[in-house]
């Protein structure tokens, strides 16, 4: 019986391997782009940059130490130099699908970190298993910009899971939707109409802004938001801040809000503020070809008829008045039921003249 020489014994003594197999190793070196390890082969094990990690142009040095310990996937016993390609990062991928396939299947909600953004979505990491959330499932509304998402924390359900052909889907709106659902059934049932509550303007459009009011938004019309007239929503209101207002009426899930409140009417003491007789400044609000109408306040208009401007015949009021003009005249008509007032200049000329007239007779 021949003896075995020192090699062939050391080779004898050192395990096989095949590609596909998965193998522990401890590490004897680390460069910045590639780490070795001692496999037990009678060839070290070499996994590059690419095969450890997702993240590009990362420092190994600062993830790995010599002396540790992990468990690779054998790419190819013999990489053409003699080494043994391996990999860590796929190894740990089917580990991580495992764990996809757990949550997909028990609905569980997964939380990971955006790590890029897609030209249809988002992507994130889940133990080295990527998962992709598109656009339409990222919000409960359209999100045409999703850069904000890059390296944020998000929670997420899988909606499909299908490796073999790469299709795991992320869903986010699902969450947002039920938690929606949630926010509205516990506001409706404390929410009635009358509340003052605090919101946050969400959107603002040309006919009025819409108010989140913690889940449920609210509608905040042009016309409910002053006493007064608003010509442009956009110029008194921006998205983001925090208003407090009135529910003016909820129909189903709808809610119609108010910056209308009770003890701010205009109106509230119209009788004694506005008697007939009075006189009052105003300034010309807007004029027709039978009048102008004057704000005496905001929320409360006058007219102003053409026939009661002056003495002398006005054929138009826009002959002798302008828009913005201040004026003075008195209250010679009152209809708090129907909030209209009558205004006359031309009272107040007959008796600035009747004094005038006056004072020369005693002089």
């Amino acid at each position: 019986m021949s003896e075995l020489t020192f090699e062939q014994m050391l080779e004898e003594s050192l395990k096989t391997i095949r590609n596909g197999e998965v193998v522990d190793g401890t590490v004897i070196d680390v460069k910045p782009d590639e780490i070795i390890l001692n496999i037990g082969y009678k060839a070290d094990g070499i996994i590059t940059r690419s095969e450890y990690t997702n993240e590009p142009n990362v420092d190994l040095t600062t993830l790995v130490s010599v002396g540790d310990t992990m468990s690779v996937k054998v790419l190819k016993v013999n990489d053409g130099e003699g080494q043994v390609l391996l990999t860590y990062k796929r190894l740990a991928a089917e580990k991580g699908n495992e764990r996809l396939k757990e949550a997909f299947e028990n609905k569980e909600v997964l939380k990971a970190t955006v790590n890029q953004i897609l030209g249809g979505g988002l992507s994130v990491v889940v133990d080295e298993a990527r998962v992709f959330i598109p656009a339409s499932l990222v919000s409960d509304t359209y999100e045409k910009d999703l850069s904000k998402y890059q390296g944020q924390e998000i929670e997420f359900v899988i909606s499909e899971f299908n490796p073999r052909r790469n299709r795991v889907i992320g869903d986010r709106r699902q969450l947002l939707v039920a938690e929606k659902a949630k926010l509205q059934e516990e506001l409706f049932a404390n929410l009635k109409v009358g509340d003052v509550i605090e919101g946050t303007v969400k959107n603002v459009t040309d006919f009025g802004a819409f108010i989140d009011l913690g889940g449920v938004d609210g509608l905040l019309h042009i016309s409910e938001m002053s006493w007064g007239r608003v010509e442009n929503p956009k110029k008194v209101f921006k998205v983001g801040e925090t208003v407090k207002v009135l529910v003016k009426d909820i129909n189903d899930t709808k809610v119609a809000l108010s910056l209308k409140f009770p003890e701010t009417n205009p109106w509230a003491n119209a009788e004694e503020k506005y008697a007939v007789g009075t006189e009052v400044t105003g300034k010309v609000a807007r004029m027709t070809d039978f009048g102008a109408f004057v704000e005496l306040a905001p929320g409360v208009d006058a007219l102003l008829h053409v026939s009661q401007i002056s003495k002398a015949h006005v054929e138009k009021p826009a002959d002798v008045l302008s828009v913005g003009q201040e004026i003075v005249a008195k209250i010679v008509d009152l209809n708090v039921a129907d909030k209209k007032i009558s205004l006359s200049m031309k009272v107040l000329e007959a008796e600035e003249t009747t004094e005038e007239t006056e004072e020369a007779v005693e002089e």
